[in-house]
């Protein structure tokens, strides 16, 4: 089994920044690929970004350029920089983690975080 725990999450103006945080515990030897996701109310999750253990990256269209997905090893912990945001960012975030090949598909990974809140609002 694999844990997940984000944070980061919170209020922020428009154009402002924020960085998540998702830290990974239990059986991760194996995990490859680590992503993030969001789901905004009334729509359906979506791909944020994803990235491998080789540092292979993978961005939806809306956020490239904006945001920048990175690892680090020795701390299990997989982050998004968030910058430039604009209220459709506002969402909860997700971080996911799947052992294979990576994937943009949602479904296709088996371990999930609970998920923070970015809330971005003037």
């Amino acid at each position: 089994q694999v844990q997940l725990v984000e944070s980061g999450g919170g209020l922020v103006q428009p154009g402002g920044s924020l960085r998540l945080s998702c830290t990974a515990s239990g059986s991760i030897f194996s995990i490859n690929a680590m992503g993030w996701y969001r789901q905004a109310p009334g729509k359906q999750r979506e791909l944020v970004a994803t990235i491998t253990s080789a540092g292979s990256t993978n961005y939806a269209d809306s956020v490239k350029g904006r945001f920048t997905i990175s690892r680090d090893k020795t701390k299990n912990t997989v982050y998004v920089q968030m910058n430039s945001l604009k209220a459709d960012d506002t969402a909860v975030y997700y971080c996911a983690a799947k052992y294979g090949l990576t994937s943009r598909r949602g479904d296709d990974y088996a371990y999930w975080g609970q998920g923070t809140q970015v809330t971005v609002s003037s």
